[in-house]
């Protein structure tokens, strides 16, 4: 591990050597000079972790050297530890309200001094260690697109994002909305706080209520011990519900209830929990049919749906495919540690004439095949697994004989998008095209679509 610089500033050299002397024993690499102006012209030449900085200097005193330490960048900006031999409360609370971590008098303990240098330098680390995270965050949920309908998401966002307004986010499987759901908490006042996920497709109806709420152990069968429910852990934050046009009836009554009154009950609880909570919620589905067939709660709906935002699939923004593959491209070669790859202008011009049913998902799967199965640097049009994009329409119709042959295409390739859209749940695929589970086994099989496709 590299060892932390501590740069020491008092004006007496007996000090000076005794305190590198100890902080050198400790493993810290220690220099020391005599001045505030002498600390500023060092921390401008060489980078330090921590500065032990005495008050009482001549000429730039050390309450004005700490004042001009707190302008250097955050990155580059050392934690400052004061030490004095004349200190009381009011120099060390100034001393903290200018920044300084702690406050030390003279004459040093050596065990203080070892304990305020190494929780001091922790502090520094985990400031850090936040600050790269929020950078890698940051990165990882940034919405990509320079296309109209992109530019006037992002103009939405950054109006909508900072109010507490309820979200709906719109959009086709695939498009990004928990990216976007993402990056509105992420703008929001509630940044600093939890954002908690629920895919409400992906968790059966007997458990969805235990997950958002909670459960008391002995609830129920398997209820081996207390749950908290995701609701309470979002407090505070904001709560993604995914997929919210797939929640039951009933949980729906539940979750209405939960976002008029922000509070819940826990399953099998007979106290109320009160949350302050954030609702960001998305769908794949158009929810005022879903209400028309009686799939929605109309109340719900408009409880949700205060801010709308509408994520538009890849197709109507094309122009934006090339920024994404460069993205995706960049991304799995460093994931992968392959060398860094460039696409050709006809690769480009064949990715933007998919269709892509499934949208930036898709787009990103496609882009990670190909940097694992092409070890070349160029990658060129016939890289490219899309050979249906490759032929126009009337080829494509010419390799059906007849309209039997064309049908069933027509078929498959619609069953496939729906597969994929549910991931590859057979149940959820049958369930949106109106088909029996046993039925849409027997089409595929036909059709000559296994499960794993």
């Amino acid at each position: 591990m590299k060892a932390s610089r501590i740069l020491v500033v008092d004006d007496e050299p007996g000090i000076q050597k005794s305190l590198c002397g100890v902080l050198s024993d400790e493993g810290y690499l220690a220099r020391a000079v005599g001045s505030g102006e002498e600390c500023l012209e060092d921390l401008a030449r060489e980078n330090s972790d921590l500065v032990l900085l005495d008050v009482w200097l001549p000429g730039v005193d050390g309450m004005e050297t700490l004042t001009r330490i707190q302008e250097i960048p955050f990155a580059d900006r050392p934690v400052v530890v004061m030490i004095s031999g004349h200190g009381n409360i009011e120099t060390a609370v100034k001393a903290t309200k200018l920044g300084a971590f702690d406050f030390l008098e003279k004459p040093l303990s050596i065990e203080k001094l070892g304990i305020a240098c190494k929780n001091a330098l922790e502090h520094r680390r985990l400031q850090l260690e936040n600050i790269r995270l929020r950078e890698d965050t940051e990165a990882k949920y940034r919405i990509i697109g320079e296309s109209v309908p992109m530019k006037a998401l992002r103009q939405q966002m950054e109006l909508m994002a900072p109010t507490n307004g309820r979200v709906l986010i719109y959009g086709e499987s695939g498009t990004g909305k928990e990216l976007v759901a993402h990056a509105i908490h992420a703008m929001s006042e509630r940044a600093e706080e939890a954002f908690v996920e629920v895919n409400c497709a992906a968790i059966p109806e007997e458990l969805i209520e235990s997950e958002l709420f909670g459960h008391i152990k002995g609830s129920f069968t398997g209820a081996h011990e207390n749950k908290i429910g995701k609701f309470r852990k979002a407090d505070g934050g904001s709560l993604f519900l995914d997929e919210v046009g797939d929640m039951s009836l009933r949980t729906q009554a539940k979750v209405l209830r939960a976002l008029e009154e922000q509070r819940f009950e826990a399953v099998g609880a007979s106290e109320w929990t009160q949350v302050d909570v954030r609702v960001i919620a998305a769908t794949n589905k158009v929810l005022e049919q879903e209400i028309e067939h009686g799939n929605f709660r109309e109340d719900l709906f408009y409880r949700l749906n205060v801010i709308p935002f509408h994520v538009p699939p890849l197709r109507d923004r094309r122009e934006d495919i090339p920024l994404l593959a460069d993205y995706f491209l960049r991304e799995f070669t460093r994931a992968y540690g392959r060398k860094p790859k460039e696409l050709t202008p006809a690769t480009y011009e064949l990715l933007q004439a998919h269709h892509w049913p499934g949208n930036v998902r898709e787009l990103r799967n496609l882009i990670e095949r190909i940097v694992i199965l092409n070890p070349q640097v160029r990658i060129d049009a016939r890289h490219i697994p899309l050979q249906a994009a490759r032929r126009p329409a009337s080829e494509r119709a010419e390799r059906f004989g007849s309209l039997q042959e064309v049908r069933e295409a027509v078929e498959r390739e619609y069953i496939l998008k729906k597969l994929e859209e549910t991931n590859g749940n057979v149940t959820r695929t049958a369930e949106l095209l109106g088909l029996e589970r046993s039925n849409l086994y027997r089409k595929m099989k036909t059709l000559g679509i296994g499960p794993k496709e």
